[in-house]
């Protein structure tokens, strides 16, 4: 009798753990903000074609869009993207087919744009780069529109960007006569083909997006294990509960937004424990001079040279969620540069 109660007591007390472990592990954000763990490193591959315009309008604020490695920045692509997909396989993550599909569309036609331009750049661009004494209106313009597209898409979708109104901008802010007339009219066939071609692209895109994908949420919820108090700084914070134990859900903007959110939040010394309902590792990128190591307990998921800059270096780092604030503390006191945080 002794040793059944014995049993029962210990079949009651594995229960009780179990059920406290099942409690603790399962996700606080409702169901509504739960995104899925592998999304943290597929959109890499979506945010390096925003890292390379941005290199690239850096770049073309002071040289010839020849020299720029269009070649390099594709096989910077496809090897984040190998390397993202193996990791969430070795994971065991979700498979995402329908993110792997949007991915290899994005690809081939970046290839395709990216090969094309380098090959016109090369050929023809060069040859009016040398005829020509000094940048045209229209190189200005170009470089003034690739910093604006830049700004654009670390907000919204590309294919919501005003191709067209840049198009007509084109032609009636540049002129049709001046210095170096070869390469203006040079300048503004390639710009127009580019503006026109994009145009086009991006209204079936965005035709095609919507008939598949649902309107994405605008924020990510987080769990703090204490309550932030109110910043006029984070306006777009929202407390949407607080726990027992004095953790809180809360909301924040999603994408280049969050970010920022979250700096903000570590640098108040708040501490994260959830993100879309991940408790496990999110991906974080860094740009750091070429010889900086990465903490030994912090898996690199890739590292690769930034090409305009050869002193520079973007590394790729998983790291857990609980630890994500106490890292971004210690990367802000070394002057390590958050190049993006991707919230799932």
């Amino acid at each position: 009798m002794k040793t059944w109660r014995h049993r029962c007591s210990a079949v009651f007390l594995l229960l009780a753990v179990l059920v406290a472990t099942a409690q603790e592990t399962k996700p606080v954000a409702g169901p509504e903000h739960r995104r899925g763990a592998e999304q943290t490193l597929l959109t890499y591959p979506e945010w390096f074609l925003v890292f390379s315009p941005h290199e690239y309008a850096e770049f073309a604020a002071s040289h010839q869009p020849s020299g720029f490695p269009f070649y390099g920045h594709i096989g910077q692509f496809w090897q984040s993207y190998r390397a993202a997909a193996e990791e969430t396989r070795q994971r065991d993550m979700d498979l995402n087919p329908g993110y792997h599909m949007m991915i290899m569309v994005i690809g081939v036609s970046t290839t395709v744009e990216y090969a094309l331009r380098s090959g016109y750049e090369r050929l023809i661009g060069r040859l009016t780069e040398v005829l020509s004494a000094q940048p045209t209106a229209e190189d200005r313009y170009a470089a003034k529109v690739a910093k604006d597209y830049v700004a654009f898409i670390r907000v919204l979708p590309w294919y919501e960007y005003d191709f067209a109104g840049k198009l007509r901008d084109l032609w009636t802010e540049t002129g049709y006569w001046g210095e170096d007339p070869l390469r203006k009219w040079e300048r503004k066939f390639a710009l127009s083909t580019e503006y026109g071609f994009k145009m086009l692209y991006g209204k079936l895109i965005k035709l095609g997006t919507r008939s598949v994908y649902e309107e994405p949420k605008l924020v990510t919820a987080v769990v703090t294990r204490t309550v932030p108090a109110p910043d006029p700084k984070l306006p777009e914070l929202k407390l949407l509960q607080t726990l027992p134990d004095g953790r809180a859900l809360i909301t924040v903007p999603r994408y280049e937004a969050f970010m920022v959110y979250a700096q903000a939040l570590a640098a108040k010394g708040l501490n994260f424990e959830e993100i879309a309902g991940n408790r496990n590792v999110i991906l974080v990128s860094l740009l750091a001079k070429r010889d900086w190591a990465a903490p030994l307990d912090l898996p690199v998921l890739f590292a690769q040279p930034i090409l305009t800059r050869p002193d520079q270096q973007r590394v790729a780092l998983m790291v857990p969620v609980n630890r994500l604030a106490m890292q971004l503390r210690q990367w802000q006191t070394a002057g390590i540069q958050i190049e993006h945080i991707f919230d799932y």
